[in-house]
């Protein structure tokens, strides 16, 4: 039986993710710690990588993709650059918190879930970072920031923005 092109070389997310199934598959229970792995691997779960996946563990791919969906971690695009979380809680809300995601939402020109469209940020809600007694907070790349105003968000992606030059 001869082998067509994509069953003689693999692509690249294809073989990580083969390698991946090799050490995890025979696990109980291998479909999360599949998935974690392969996002870590790869940055995202590709939908090559769904379909190996699935074949793998003997589960349809609708099996798999729900799970990824009902998980908010797992990504099926690649990460963008940088990450701006906008606090949700009720403390950030009674702070300005909605008008600053409106700003957010506005700035980037995408919406929660979502990144813009060089990839250079995402966009995703949390609720609550912790910094209730200076609302309305936000988080880029990790880092906190306090009684952020749309002027001071403005700043910040501006300072993100420039650093990456």
């Amino acid at each position: 039986m001869a082998l067509d092109a994509a069953q003689a070389s693999p692509t690249p997310a294809i073989a990580a993710t083969a390698r991946i199934l090799a050490r995890l598959k025979d696990q109980p229970g291998p479909l999360l710690p599949v998935l974690h792995a392969v996002q870590h691997e790869l940055g995202c779960i590709p939908a090559p990588a769904v379909q190996t996946i699935a074949e793998a563990l003997n589960l349809s791919r609708a099996e798999v993709h729900g799970v990824i969906t009902f998980y908010p971690h797992f990504r099926t695009e690649p990460p963008a650059r940088h990450k701006l979380e906008v606090c949700r809680a009720e403390s950030c809300q009674a702070m300005g918190g909605e008008r600053l995601a409106e700003h957010a939402r506005a700035a980037l020109g995408c919406d929660f879930h979502s990144r813009t469209l060089d990839g250079e940020f995402s966009l995703e809600p949390v609720y609550c970072l912790g910094l209730c007694a200076q609302s309305p907070a936000v988080m880029i790349d990790g880092r906190p920031q306090a009684r952020v105003t749309p002027d001071k968000l403005d700043r910040l992606l501006a300072r993100t923005r420039e650093a990456r030059s």
